[in-house]
């Protein structure tokens, strides 16, 4: 079985990936193509290991079966095409679990221990004591709560603070949370949330789902953090939430523009924290790739149904 892993990786980094999958299992006919030769390479190719799938890629590729994506997120890759020729698409949805986790508790620290108001005051050389609050003082509410969603809530249950969610099916939810409810709830997280986490998928359910009615339900004081898709929030109703006094502030990873134009407000708010979409990074990322990769390719020449499948 031909695997190709073309260029189109994210950060340029097909060969750490390429590296590890061979460390791991040398026997596999793998084949690291370039921008010159990638639509010859993938003529025979059964699978594909890719940030992304450009359309003249897809032609090219007559006799592909599988597309194993390297993102949790694979609403850019053509649904629609992949079906009509009963390719599969995978992700590796679960492996940004830890980094993320750790970075929004680091967006909640953020606010509650008033290191926004500390980093405010340094840029004005202002000596000036303020107080600090405690997670265990909070509600965390979690849009989403899948492998992501679940690893926020260990983190902040071990700060004792109270965890609230969504889920699709919440008659699996994990133990970490105090209350789940399912999509059709979402009032009632948003009404107790003193931090609201969004982590749920880019879907046609979600996109838009936090608008300015969303944001009103929550308490003035409220926190939102965004780690799933900027689409999921209607940035407009964030930006007049905020310069109305409705929200405590915003921890962002993602916008509905990225990079997010210098013309945006958000960038000079002090009650906002903006990172470059970076919150699931980590140095270990390929080697899980290539483990997510691995239990599929077993899985897929075994016949078993493949982990993370989206189409």
């Amino acid at each position: 079985m031909t695997v190709v892993v073309p260029p189109h990786v994210v950060g340029g980094s097909g060969s750490d990936l390429v590296a590890e999958i061979r460390d791991r299992r040398p026997g596999i006919d793998l084949e690291h193509a370039d921008d010159d030769a990638v639509l010859e390479a993938v003529t025979d190719a059964e699978v594909l290991v890719t940030s992304r799938l450009p359309e003249d890629v897809l032609d090219a590729a007559e006799n592909l079966r599988w597309v194993q994506a390297l993102s949790a997120g694979t609403d850019e890759y053509d649904y629609d095409a992949l079906a009509a020729r009963d390719v599969a698409l995978t992700s590796v949805s679960g492996i940004h679990a830890q980094p993320i986790g750790q970075q929004v508790l680091g967006y909640l620290l953020h606010f509650e221990r008033r290191f926004d108001r500390a980093i405010a005051k340094q840029r004005r050389r202002e000596w000036e004591r303020h107080g600090g609050r405690e997670l265990g003082d909070r509600t965390i509410g979690i849009v989403g709560v899948g492998a992501i969603g679940s690893q926020v809530a260990d983190y902040c249950t071990a700060f004792d603070a109270r965890v609230v969610g969504t889920k699709r099916d919440p008659s699996d939810a994990p133990a970490a949370l105090d209350a789940v409810y399912g999509p059709d709830d979402l009032e009632s997280v948003l009404e107790d949330s003193d931090y609201l986490v969004l982590a749920c998928p880019l879907t046609d359910e979600t996109r838009g789902l936090i608008d300015a009615d969303a944001l009103a339900a929550l308490p003035d004081d409220a926190v939102l953090v965004n780690v799933a898709r900027g689409e999921v929030v209607e940035q407009s109703a964030l930006v007049d939430a905020l310069e109305a006094g409705d929200l405590g502030g915003a921890a962002l990873d993602v916008f509905e523009e990225e990079p997010l134009p210098e013309s945006s407000p958000l960038w000079d708010r002090d009650d906002v924290l903006v990172t470059p979409h970076m919150a699931g990074s980590t140095p270990h990322y390929w080697e899980r790739c290539a483990d997510v990769f691995l239990r599929n390719y077993d899985r897929f020449q075994a016949g078993e149904p493949l982990e993370n499948r989206v189409v």
